[in-house]
């Protein structure tokens, strides 16, 4: 019976596990809560079922005198635990806030704007832009923002001259003074779900072919595009996921005594 009981175990251990994870995305979503362009992760969970996942239907009958436990096979079923098969991210619109600024570019609609980084070209929907020394616009981490084009992505880094004021349209098309001056490279995918989180609200694309060929994303110059985490929804998850670690701790401890008191039920004999 101890046996069995530490054995057991590692079901509802699982469950504790699984529900760490949930913790970890929820409270990482918090975090972001006020990131500009952040799109909030989610787990998925999977029940796997020793039960069913065998292929020994046969029943099974001992050739020596029968006791009552030779009539209940579980098949494993008991052994069933909880899994996490993985994460995906919500891309839902977040809310455009205006701030004014020249270089502050929110997008609405499923696009990403196209940078370059050491790493090759990444995408993200944060717009929050500066202007460079050498008259580049950058993210705030000095990634540089390209421009549509079929060239190399060194030739497409777009320049701004500083002592021009310059204005974007919904279509990307950037205007000073002396006309069109370029065009902000914007690209939508066939499935957004296949992207992977690359750290600073940067995504890689690893499928050439997940490429729309025609997007219809707007830009609005002077707005930034806020996260879209639901601060009150997501601290309600956080609490809800606490209070099934917690139960689960007690099945755990209720296992952990179960297998003393038999232990020393054993001693005695």
């Amino acid at each position: 019976m101890p046996g069995g009981l530490l054995k057991n175990i590692w079901v509802p251990l699982s469950g504790q596990i699984a529900q760490q994870r949930k913790v970890e995305t929820i409270a990482n979503n918090i975090a972001n809560a006020n990131t500009t362009g952040f799109k909030k992760d989610d787990v998925t969970f999977k029940e796997h079922l020793t039960a069913l996942s065998g292929k020994n239907n046969d029943i099974n009958l001992p050739r020596n005198e029968w006791t009552p436990d030779d009539f209940y096979h579980t098949d494993g079923a008991e052994n069933a635990f909880v899994k996490v098969t993985g994460s995906y991210t919500d891309f839902s619109q977040g809310n455009l806030n205006p701030t004014g600024r020249p270089f502050d570019f929110a997008l609405h609609g499923k696009g990403f704007f196209e940078v370059l980084t050491p790493q090759g070209v990444r995408y993200t929907r944060n717009g929050n832009f500066n202007l460079s020394k050498e008259g580049h616009m950058v993210t705030t981490n000095g990634h540089k923002l390209l421009s549509s084009g079929d060239g190399d992505p060194q030739s497409r880094i777009i320049a701004i001259d500083p002592k021009f004021k310059i204005s974007v349209s919904k279509e990307g098309e950037i205007f000073n003074q002396n006309g069109n001056i370029g065009n902000l490279k914007l690209v939508e995918f066939k499935d957004p779900h296949s992207l992977r989180k690359h750290g600073d609200g940067l995504f890689r694309n690893d499928h050439q072919d997940n490429y729309k060929e025609k997007i219809s994303t707007t830009v609005n110059q002077g707005f930034l595009e806020g996260s879209n985490v639901n601060a009150i929804h997501e601290m309600s998850e956080l609490i809800r996921a606490h209070r099934h670690f917690d139960n689960i701790q007690k099945a755990i401890n209720t296992y952990d005594n179960m297998a003393g008191r038999a232990m020393n039920d054993i001693s005695k004999f």
